[in-house]
């Protein structure tokens, strides 16, 4: 009753990136077990290192996240982000990514994630993705950051709106934060790992000068 799509794109045409494919493989990996070893996560992995990740293929598998009942999907995007400055809408960019048609936009997404509830109980989204933090801001207000989130979606940004997300050794800044707080960095003391744990774990770790994490949340 728990399921997970991890999306890692390093194989651009233009831009091409190093670390995106690596990073969604060890999150992959790490949520698909408890500390103990019981099963936690049903991963799907979608690397451009093993397939193509076109634009169809990205909606195809987004919406098929979405589909079904579950308790709890996540879904995971390393790659590259962009705001279209035209219609003030951003988007994860696909594998064939062009002007016009850049992929999946993050309204789109969310749309999805909000319009599950509560067919599914609980959404959490990874974005680790130049300009991410634009994810949950409604696209026709302009710039002004106001956010339409719905009951049980949480968003978790590896920048603000305006910020890129750095990569460094082959891993993305964010990811690797990431990968430390799911490794028990960010657990609690009965040991659990909440969104919010790993959001301010990443946050203490980064500093002023460095790109900002963005959380978002409505959960009860």
């Amino acid at each position: 009753m728990k399921k997970a799509l991890v999306i890692g794109i390093d194989n651009y045409l233009h831009h091409p990136l190093t670390g995106c494919v690596n990073d969604a493989a060890e999150v992959a990996s790490i949520i698909e077990t408890h500390g103990d070893g019981s099963k936690n996560f049903d991963v799907y992995r979608l690397l451009s290192d093993e397939v193509s990740v076109t634009n169809s293929i990205l909606s195809e598998h987004i919406n098929k996240l979405f589909s079904r009942d579950q308790k709890h999907v996540l879904l995971y995007f390393a790659g590259h982000g962009i705001i279209n400055p035209d219609t003030n809408a951003g988007y994860i960019v696909c594998q064939n990514g062009t002007k016009g048609s850049w992929g999946i936009s993050l309204p789109e997404i969310i749309g999805l994630a909000n319009g599950a509830y509560p067919r599914i109980n609980a959404t959490t989204i990874i974005l680790d993705s130049c300009h991410s933090g634009f994810a949950g801001e409604v696209t026709a207000l302009g710039p002004t950051a106001i956010s339409a989130i719905g009951p049980g979606v949480t968003i978790l940004a590896a920048c603000h709106r305006s910020e890129t997300a750095d990569e460094v050794n082959g891993h993305g800044v964010f990811t690797n934060l990431l990968l430390n707080a799911l490794r028990g960095g960010a657990s609690d003391l009965t040991g659990h790992i909440t969104p919010g744990g790993i959001y301010a774990y990443i946050d203490q770790a980064l500093g002023e000068w460095d790109q900002r994490p963005v959380f978002k949340t409505n959960v009860s």
